[in-house]
Formats: C-alpha cells, sequence, structure tokens
C-alpha cells in the first residue's frame, strides 16, 4: 500500500510540474527572452552613434536625476496599478461565469488557491511598492544648495516587478482558464473531500473532526451539483466525469476506514443537520453511524438524485451511474466491509424501482447487468447468504415487471440469474441448490394474453442452465429443471425448443451493453437441447398432424 502511495504521490508531483511547465514557464521564458534579445541588438545599435559612444552601459541603468526617476516612476505606478485591475477584472468574471455554470463552490476554491493567491499579492505587492518608490523621490532645497535622493534601485526594482507582471498575465489568464476547467474543479473537489475523509486518527479536537466531516460531505454534495448542472445542459462528459469522481472518492475511501478517529462515524453536530440526515430517525441514524456507513450512504444518495435526472434527461448516464456504483460495491468486498456492501446493494434495488415506476425498460436492463456483476464478485469472494438476497430481489423484480407487462425485463433477469447459477456452480458456492430453487421459482402462470412472452423468456433461460447442467455431467440438477417445467403446456414447450434450436449467433443485430444475444447457447451445448426435451413425454414433443380439407 505504501508503494502503490509513493508512485501515485510520484505521479501526481510529475503532472504537476508538467502543468507548471505548460501554464507558467514556458509562456513567460519565450517573450522574455525575444524581448530581451531585441533589446540588447536595440542597444548596441545606439551606442554605436557617435554621441552615445561616451556613456557606457551601465551608466544608462543607474545615473538618472530625480526629474528622470519621477518621469519613470510616474508611469510605471500608473501602469501596474492597470495591470491589477485587468487581472482582478478578468479573473472575477471568468470565475463568476464559471461558478453559476458549475458550481458557487468554485468562487471559494479559487480564493483559497495558494497559486491565485500568490500571484493577486504579487500584483498587489507590485502597485504598492511602485506607489512607495514613487513617494520617496525628493529633492530638497538647503540654503543656496540642493539636496536630491534618488532611489536608483528602487527605481531598478520596480522595472524589474513590472516586466514580470507583464510577462505573468497572459500565463496567468491561462492559469485561470484552466483553473475553471471542469475536468480541474471535480478534480480538485475530489481530492478535497479524499483529504479530508483519510486523515488517520490523531488528537483532534471534536470540533476539528466536525469540520473534516462537514467538508467531505460538502465535497459530495458539490460533484452532485456539477453532475446535475451538467444534466441540465446537455453535457455528458462533465456529468459522466462527475459521477466517476464521487465513485472515485468513496473508492479511495473504503480501504482506509479502519484507520480512522471513531469520532469520524458519528452523525452529530453539524454533520446530523445535513438535509439527508436530519430527515431520518433515531433509529436509521443510529446504524449508520453503528455501521460506519454514512459517507457511502452520501454519496450514493448523490448518485440517486443524478439517476432521477438522468432518467427523463440524459439517460446515457444511467449506465455510467449504475458501472460505479459497483465498483463501490466491489470495493467494499475486497475491503470485507459487509455493511458498505449491503448499502449498495440497497440502492442498486432503489435503481430499479425507479427504472420500473418510470417503466423505462432500457434503465432497467443496464442496471441489471450490472447488478449481476456485483452479484457474481461476490459469489467469488464466497458471500453466499449475499448472493441468495440479490436473487431474492431479482425474482422480485422479474415477476413485478410481469405484471407490469414488461417482459423483456423478466426475460433479462431469468437469463442473468441463470448465469449466476452457472457461476454458483464453478466456484462451488454452498448457495447453489437454493439459487437453483429461487431460480425456478420465477415464473407463474400468466394471467392475461400479454403477459405470455414473458413466462416463454424465463422458460428459455431454465433451458439453458439445462444444458449446462449436462454439458458438466450433472443430470440431476438437470431433472430439477424438467420436473418444474413437466406440467407446461405442449404447444409452448415445442415453441421454446424450436426459438432456442434457431439461435445460432451470439451477435445481436443493435447495439446493446451486453452485445450478446441471451437465447444463444454454443454449439455443443446446442445438441443437448435435443436430450433434455427427450425426457418429456413423446405425445407432448410430437407436432400434431394438421388435417387437411379438400373441397369436393
Amino acid at each position: 500500500m505504501r508503494m502503490q502511495q509513493s508512485a501515485t504521490d510520484a505521479e501526481g508531483q510529475r503532472r504537476r510540474g508538467a502543468a507548471t511547465a505548460r501554464i507558467w514557464l514556458r509562456p513567460m521564458t519565450y517573450p522574455l527572452g525575444v524581448s530581451m534579445a531585441t533589446l540588447a541588438v536595440v542597444y548596441l545599435l545606439d551606442l554605436a552613434r557617435h554621441e552615445n559612444a561616451g556613456l557606457p552601459l551601465w551608466e544608462v541603468f543607474t545615473r538618472m536625476s530625480p526629474g528622470d526617476a519621477e518621469h519613470i516612476m510616474g508611469g510605471i505606478g500608473e501602469v501596474i496599478a492597470a495591470i491589477l485591475g485587468i487581472v482582478i477584472t478578468v479573473a472575477s468574471i471568468i470565475v463568476q461565469l464559471a461558478a453559476n455554470r458549475y458550481t458557487p463552490r468554485i468562487t471559494e476554491m479559487f480564493f483559497r488557491d495558494r497559486t491565485n493567491m500568490l500571484v493577486m499579492g504579487f500584483f498587489v505587492v507590485s502597485a504598492v511598492f511602485s506607489l512607495w518608490i514613487n513617494f520617496s523621490i525628493r529633492v530638497v532645497e538647503d540654503g543656496s544648495t540642493q539636496r536630491a535622493f534618488v532611489p536608483y534601485y528602487g527605481v531598478l526594482v520596480t522595472m524589474g516587478l513590472l516586466t514580470v507582471s507583464l510577462l505573468m498575465m497572459a500565463p496567468y489568464f491561462g492559469y485561470v482558464f484552466d483553473f475553471v476547467e471542469p475536468d480541474n474543479v471535480v478534480g480538485r473537489i475530489k481530492r478535497s473531500g479524499v483529504e479530508q475523509a483519510l486523515r488517520p486518527a490523531g488528537g483532534e479536537s471534536d470540533d476539528a473532526v466536525d469540520e473534516r466531516r462537514v467538508t467531505a460531505l460538502s465535497s459530495l454534495e458539490q460533484l452532485a451539483d456539477v453532475a446535475l448542472n451538467a444534466i441540465d445542459q446537455k453535457d455528458k462528459g462533465i456529468a459522466s466525469k462527475t459521477v466517476d469522481s464521487l465513485s472515485e472518492l468513496v473508492v479511495a475511501y473504503l480501504p482506509h476506514k479502519g484507520t480512522l478517529d471513531p469520532r469520524w462515524f458519528q452523525i452529530r453536530d453539524r454533520l446530523a443537520k445535513d438535509t439527508d440526515f436530519v430527515s431520518m430517525n433515531a433509529e436509521a441514524l443510529g446504524k449508520l453511524s453503528t455501521t460506519r456507513t454514512w459517507l457511502e450512504y452520501k454519496a450514493l444518495r448523490q448518485f440517486l438524485m443524478v439517476y432521477r435526472e438522468a432518467l427523463t434527461a440524459m439517460p446515457d448516464l444511467i449506465t455510467r451511474i449504475a458501472i460505479d456504483t459497483r465498483y463501490i460495491g466491489q470495493t467494499a468486498i475486497a475491503a470485507g466491509d459487509r455493511a458498505a456492501v449491503a448499502v449498495v446493494v440497497k440502492f442498486f434495488n432503489t435503481y430499479m424501482r425507479r427504472a420500473l415506476n418510470a417503466k423505462d425498460i432500457a434503465a432497467a436492463y443496464n442496471n441489471l447487468n450490472q447488478y449481476r456483476y456485483l452479484a457474481e464478485e461476490l459469489l467469488r469472494a464466497g458471500w453466499g447468504e449475499q448472493v441468495l438476497d440479490i436473487a431474492r430481489y431479482f425474482k422480485y423484480y422479474a415477476q413485478t415487471a410481469h405484471a407490469m407487462g414488461l417482459a423483456f425485463l423478466t426475460e433479462t433477469v431469468a437469463f442473468d440469474l441463470c448465469v449466476l447459477n452457472e457461476r454458483a456452480y464453478d466456484v462451488h458456492a454452498p448457495a447453489r441448490d437454493e439459487l437453483l430453487r429461487i431460480f425456478l421459482e420465477v415464473d407463474k402462470e400468466a394471467e392475461l394474453d400479454h403477459q405470455e412472452p414473458s413466462l416463454r423468456g424465463v422458460r428459455k433461460a431454465q433451458v439453458k442452465l439445462a444444458t449446462y447442467y449436462l454439458q458438466r455431467g450433472e443430470e440431476a440438477l438437470a431433472r430439477k429443471i424438467y420436473r418444474d417445467m413437466r406440467d407446461e403446456r405442449p404447444d409452448r414447450l415445442r415453441s421454446i425448443r424450436a426459438e432456442l434450436l434457431a439461435v445460432t449467433s451470439n451477435e445481436f443485430w443493435e447495439i446493446n451493453d451486453r452485445g450478446a444475444v441471451f437465447e444463444y447457447i454454443e454449439p455443443e451445448r446446442r445438441q443437448l437441447i435435443h436430450r433434455f426435451f427427450e425426457w418429456f413425454p413423446a405425445t407432448t414433443m410430437r407436432e400434431p398432424i394438421r388435417e387437411e380439407h379438400t373441397q369436393e
């Protein structure tokens, strides 16, 4: 872990160094070099003139009268003040426009950014310094004599400050534009949240811990705000980047929860006043504190908020949210955090409910795909009870979709359960038999004619699983499926067999996220379809003889 962290820090320093060179060094070095080269040529030409031959070069910069100094400093002071005004005006306009478009926190981040403060401070110091140098030029008459004070070095330093100020203007505007770039804003918010969340237990006061929790929570909310604004403006790239950043924040946080101060996990003080927590009863809040999952819950609440907006405004974002939710779940599995996995499962269920309520088949289809991937990861980790819970949820959503007339979703759930059963057999999961039982309970008799296709899809998935068992020599398991299907209507069984045998390509003719055909069975398994249906009575599987009537 330390080596990985060191590599990450080194990569971050490399990127920061490259950004500094790109934004500051090259834009300042090139104009400075051209200016100095031109100045040198011009001075050499002027010094070559006869009337200037007696004046050494160094005296050009150091010998000046009080009048010369006043004339020089008067112009320099005005220029520096003008530069300061231009910089403040342009920067404030850019930042305000970005804050209105993405998130108000940009303004706060801008004024807390060290580079911005250094640049602004440099311009202010230059203006104040030139003001006082100009003020210090004096010619005092003492009787018949005059005494003068000419700040030679002050004038030279002021010239240097003015030169640097002019050279810095263009790079600084480039830095401001880079600062408000959406990807960079999102990255800064994410890093701020990670820094606050991953601080190890130490000698902090309760107020300091509470401040860090509120800052981390604010980072989650600000990322959600950016995503919502991006959805409103139809900016898919920013919305996707922001959703990914929410997930990355939680993924970075989960492995280190054991090192955090126990006070971090308590929902109290300002954290308890958050809008997502203040409406919860004491028992629910206590459970979040006990299971140490308030940050995961808060992050996934932001996902849910974005999910609701994306359902109608940006459907493509639904898949991204489901994928990132799965990443959080996989990280929790790797960390052995069962409570966090339970929160992820609960939000996957909520996504499914939202999709079903909206009758959004595409959203539910893509959610199920990622949900199944999470269940497969749980199987590989040996978390059989959690997989059984997910299988029961799948069965519930399949039957709910069946009742709503969403046949395709019922079929999708059936084939996902088929895959889960195959994976359970591959990893020798103790929950294998119970998983098969749940799968066989998904179908029920159609109440309406238009619901018939959904049950046919379930039976196809069950036949596909039976061929899987037969291929591995598990006839007893395949016969469980047969016994569940033996009372089916003969015409339905015959059509199911025919349709499965007819699918010979796994390439779907339209674009979809899964890129496969549910009913496709590999050639070596397809031959086992005949063997499975041989168990049914011959009269059941024989095509009826159609009588031909002739008119005499």
